[in-house]
């Protein structure tokens, strides 16, 4: 079946079984890679993609459940080649990145939850994160490059 799809502003067309994840199109078929294939089962969010703004594992997702939806992944989310969003520049910053494999969901998770409160608390982003899960126990850090993201965003320092 075809599909068409809106990835990172671009309007792109799959053939696929509509059952399939939209985990499995984006790196298998369109071969956006940053996406990762974490337990398969929507618990550790390393897949999380937004989907219309919102933060949700792709891995259980059916890709038909994301036709005509805006998707963002970790590849659309920087402002240009040589220019990283300021989530992403936070993460770096704050050497929020141990292996990596974690942090595309963990800054598409920020980048939606700072949409929805630019000014979180500490135990707004603790909840905002829950679920998503680091193998390296990189937490510290990740919580300061969100209260980083934060505060270069226009909100204050969550305490």
């Amino acid at each position: 079946m075809k599909l068409r799809l809106r990835i990172n502003g671009e309007s792109r067309t799959v053939e696929t079984d509509p059952g399939r994840s939209l985990l499995d199109v984006l790196r298998e078929d369109l071969h956006l890679t940053g996406t990762k294939y974490g337990c398969g089962e929507g618990q550790c969010r390393a897949c999380t993609v937004l989907v219309n703004g919102r933060a949700l594992p792709s891995c259980r997702m059916p890709v038909r459940a994301a036709a005509n939806a805006a998707i963002t992944t970790i590849e659309g989310l920087a402002a240009g080649p040589d220019r990283l969003h300021p989530v992403q520049q936070a993460f770096a910053d704050e050497g929020a990145m141990q292996c990596g494999y974690c942090i595309p969901g963990m800054i598409l998770t920020t980048v939606a939850l700072l949409a929805r409160r630019p000014n979180p608390t500490g135990g707004q982003i603790v909840e905002a994160l829950n679920g998503n899960l680091c193998r390296c126990c990189g937490y510290p850090r990740i919580l300061a490059a969100v209260r980083r993201a934060a505060a270069v965003l226009g909100g204050r320092h969550a305490g």
